[in-house]
């Protein structure tokens, strides 16, 4: 994934997806082109600008052990059998210690791959991750075309085995949309046949071209010898166990709260002590049952001993008593127990507060006569100035934290703190330790994912937040549901806004504006030019970094849930945002009083629209509150 986990919403965004819910449609593999100050640059073969390289982080797995990392995890979303095999026995030699050899990263790149990195674990090197050149699975370089036939190539050099069978593709370099390949027919030294049906158009093979191998039927057909005649193994719930007594007294067994005593007492060992492993062998004979041993626990006091199959007794009449207490632990009693009470609805008017990216924007606020904003600046530095706009204007002022924060950042808290603000808009946890621990007001805002009342009610609970931002994953129905079964008077809803779809870490500016490879080195020219991306369907997305250098594409296309707010309102919700992105401070003033008086009751939603159609250079979509996907009920 380009973007951090649980904060991509373009799938979402642009197709009523959730890629946070595990229903990515890959927007990040497809093509974009690149838009500064309005000019569109010519890229050449370059055009996948936010398609990273797979991360096989095989290489530096010794060095990941030797800093203390003691659990792996290897992703596989939709992959085959034969990956996840092949893929888990590499890192498996990785991890016990043996040498990875060019086999092992040969079978890596055929299983799946789009070129391998080692992502950001060797330091951060934008183009080294993201080279922009395809977004689809590559396999391993065969090698360079230095003459060709009809039906035949001859390549440079063998970078890897060339057996019949084998599949490939032509490299096409710019024109990547119509690619050719087809399977290997003979093999002859570096020439290599190919079937005359395969559909090759030989005028546009040519010397130079590069040769991809893209599938190896013999290395599948061996993966798939190693997992094939196997047998899951369906592992239960794992118990730790604690053993305890001594000579004269019953032995007693306790997990999970529960306690069975021997109705036979311990005796002093002549023989064969009660040790760990006897203790082991016999209370982890659980098949039958859903449960497995974990850990036993011995606290027994010198050497005892006790009949077996008292010690069997003991084992079964605890295995009872926790398949009780499962029973009645059942999924609907516990979320039962988690849910927050709803209360009484509030009937006061509805309020709106508005996000702004610029001084500019808040003083556009100030004279609309807006009672509530929130700041979000590339610029750190210019919140303490737009806290005393704020101020003069008579409007609360919430300043905002970047979305990701590493732990050198410590500086953003403390510059939000020295500014003064009546509250923070917290979009990570390690902002909502730091402020709650100075005593700060603070809103949680959509990057701490709020989908549903359980996880609303651990973080007001653990938060104690001013209120929740609800999430941009939720459709207007789930929005309803949300709302329906917690506090409506905890939330706030965003009903304007340019939907942030892509939160990276990947800086596309520093990649392709710059030579460079970091901030260290890129001269930041972020800071110099309008960067938009263009998609295939030909809309235009804003790009823009933040404080840290993480970089968020903005659909360019706003989307309004004017629709949607009587419904919402009836539910109790009085709190709504409006965020601006690029608008000055006439166009902010304008836009926001329109919000403004539609919340007072003034005019219909379809009015709103309309005029929101006409300022907007793309017109207004329902967006992510459009509603498709199934309904969520609590």
């Amino acid at each position: 994934c380009v973007a951090y986990s649980g904060q991509c919403l373009t799938s979402e965004s642009l197709g009523q997806r959730s890629a946070n819910r595990g229903e990515c449609a890959q927007a990040c593999r497809m093509p974009y082109e690149l838009v500064v100050d309005g000019e569109t640059v010519p890229m050449g073969e370059v055009r996948y600008l936010l398609s990273p390289q797979d991360l096989a982080a095989v290489d530096v797995i010794p060095d990941l052990v030797k800093a203390g990392v003691t659990s792996y995890k290897i992703e596989g979303r939709l992959k085959s059998p034969e990956y996840v095999a092949a893929v888990t026995r590499v890192y498996r030699k990785a991890l016990d210690d043996v040498e990875i050899t060019e086999k092992d990263r040969y079978t890596l790149e055929m299983m799946f791959s789009r070129g391998l990195s080692s992502g950001w674990l060797e330091g951060t090197n934008h183009p080294r991750l993201t080279h922009g050149k395809w977004g689809k699975k590559r396999g391993a370089w065969a090698g360079k075309i230095v003459t060709r036939g009809e039906g035949w190539v001859e390549l440079a050099t063998n970078k890897v085995s060339l057996n019949p069978g084998d599949g490939f593709v032509f490299d096409a370099g710019e024109d990547r949309n119509d690619e050719q390949g087809g399977m290997v027919w003979k093999v002859e030294g570096k020439k290599l046949f190919f079937d005359r049906r395969s559909g090759i158009n030989w005028k546009r093979v040519h010397a130079g071209q590069g040769l991809w191998k893209t599938s190896d039927p013999a290395l599948e057909k061996e993966v798939k010898k190693s997992w094939k005649g196997g047998r899951l193994q369906e592992k239960g719930d794992s118990l730790m166990i604690q053993v305890s007594g001594k000579s004269g007294e019953p032995l007693v067994v306790e997990c999970r709260g529960k306690k069975v005593v021997s109705e036979v007492m311990l005796e002093k060992a002549e023989k064969r002590p009660l040790n760990k492993e006897v203790l082991a062998g016999q209370l982890g004979r659980l098949g039958g049952t859903e449960f497995q041993l974990g850990l036993v626990r011995n606290l027994l006091q010198g050497e005892v001993m006790i009949p077996l199959g008292e010690l069997n007794r003991v084992r079964r009449r605890l295995v009872e008593e926790l398949k009780e207490e499962a029973v009645v632990k059942d999924g609907r009693a516990i979320l039962a127990r988690l849910m927050p009470q709803r209360g009484v609805v509030d009937e006061g008017l509805p309020e709106l507060r508005v996000l702004c990216r610029s001084l500019e924007q808040v003083v556009g606020c100030a004279r609309a006569g807006v009672g509530f904003v929130y700041c979000d600046f590339e610029d750190l530095k210019d919140y303490r100035e737009a806290v005393e706009i704020a101020r003069k204007g008579g409007m609360k002022v919430f300043l905002a934290t970047p979305r990701i924060q590493k732990p050198t950042e410590i500086g953003f808290f403390k510059l939000i703190e020295k500014a003064e603000p009546d509250g923070v808009l917290v979009r990570n946890l390690g902002g909502v330790s730091y402020f709650k621990e100075r005593g700060i007001k603070t809103v949680a805002d959509f990057s701490l994912n709020v989908a549903n009342p359980v996880s609303a009610a651990l973080l007001m609970r653990h938060g104690e937040f001013e209120n929740l931002t609800v999430s941009y994953d939720l459709n207007e129905g789930q929005v309803s549901g949300l709302l329906a079964s917690a506090p409506p008077e905890w939330f706030e809803l965003t009903v304007h806004q340019h939907m942030p779809m892509f939160h990276m870490e990947h800086c596309a500016f520093c990649t392709f504006l710059s030579d460079g490879t970091s901030i260290k080195n890129c001269g930041k020219p972020c800071d110099q030019h309008d960067v938009q991306l263009r998609d295939r369907v030909g809309q235009l997305h804003i790009l823009k970094a933040d404080v840290g250098c993480r970089n968020t594409l903005f659909n360019g296309r706003a989307q309004t849930g004017a629709a949607s707010v009587d419904e919402f309102v009836s539910l109790g919700l009085r709190k709504f945002r409006v965020e601006l992105l690029e608008e000055d401070a006439k166009q902010a003033a304008r836009l926001v009083g329109w919000y403004q008086n539609f919340l007072n009751g003034e005019g219909e939603a379809q009015d709103l629209v309309r005029k929101l159609g006409a300022i907007e250079r793309l017109g207004v979509t329902k967006g992510t509150l459009e509603q498709r996907r199934g309904e969520v009920h609590y």
